[in-house]
């Protein structure tokens, strides 16, 4: 009798589980709140960093962006579609609910500088980086006692 090999994805097997581990914790919270963490991507680049983040869905009335202490704070609220009666979900993957990220951001930062923008479901903000100073080298000698 003749078997087939079946490749194994454990990359498939982990995506699955951390959906059935979603529902879990979903059942499990007694408000029924929602939360998820937005991909996000921090590049330097011209003097500045540049924070992108995926918010699909959401508009620019949705996020906000608070700066304190040298850390930023992104955070906002995607609400859920309304569900037509009588449909029935097969898959549900989309996001929705509350979310929080914070970045610490180098000191020296002029907050007022900041400029953020939306645009096809990413959040970019800009944030201009202190002049740093030149260091210059500095030898120490230990005194003999």
């Amino acid at each position: 009798m003749a078997t087939a090999l079946t490749r194994w994805e454990p990359f498939s097997d982990m995506a699955e589980m951390r959906g059935r581990l979603d529902q879990v914790m979903a059942d499990l919270n007694p408000l029924g709140s929602h939360q998820f963490m937005p991909a996000m991507d921090v590049i330097r680049s011209n003097g500045n960093l540049i924070v992108k983040a995926d918010l699909p869905g959401m508009t620019a009335k949705d996020v906000k962006i608070e700066i304190e202490d040298d850390v930023m704070t992104l955070h906002g609220k995607h609400s859920e579609e309304h569900e037509q009666k009588g449909s029935h979900f097969v898959r549900r993957e989309r996001r929705w609910g509350t979310f929080s990220r914070s970045l610490p951001l180098p000191s020296g930062v002029d907050a007022t500088k900041i400029e953020a923008r939306t645009h096809d479901g990413v959040l970019e903000v800009t944030v201009p980086l202190p002049k740093s100073e030149t260091h210059k080298p500095v030898t120490i000698t230990p005194k003999a006692d």
